[in-house]
């Protein structure tokens, strides 16, 4: 049996924050901080501030793969269209396009933007995210 093993390297509240600079969107600048004030939500403050090039995005099909009925799964970035989703989950991200947004509703799922779920559950509890 082969086992893979990805090592995530924690990045510094000052690495952060230098990365954070850089960033424009005042709503992700402020998603950001938020993160990175709670350690329950640090790894989302993370990932958000690494480089465009790094962009997260995920579709539903990939969202329904890998979440279970029941669970609050967190994308730290854009939630696509592409594929269904046949799970009633909690769906928390920093944006959705309009036709994500309809798929999800329409699967009888719920969104939240990670602002929100941040001030919600600021334990983070339930909740994983989809790297």
């Amino acid at each position: 049996m082969f086992l893979s093993w990805q090592f995530v390297k924690m990045k510094s509240n000052t690495k952060i924050d230098t990365q954070l600079k850089r960033k424009r969107n005042p709503e992700l600048v402020e998603t950001i901080i938020s993160a990175k004030r709670n350690d329950s939500w640090k790894r989302v403050a993370e990932i958000m501030t690494t480089t465009r090039k790094r962009k997260f995005e995920r579709n539903l099909n990939s969202i329904n793969e890998n979440s279970k009925d029941g669970e609050t799964v967190v994308i730290p970035g854009k939630v696509l269209s592409v594929g269904e989703l046949e799970k009633k989950i909690k769906v928390v991200a920093f944006s959705f396009s309009e036709s994500a947004k309809e798929k999800i509703l329409k699967s009888g799922s719920k969104i939240s933007t990670i602002f929100d779920e941040i001030k919600r559950n600021p334990s983070a509890e339930g909740v994983r995210i989809l790297e």
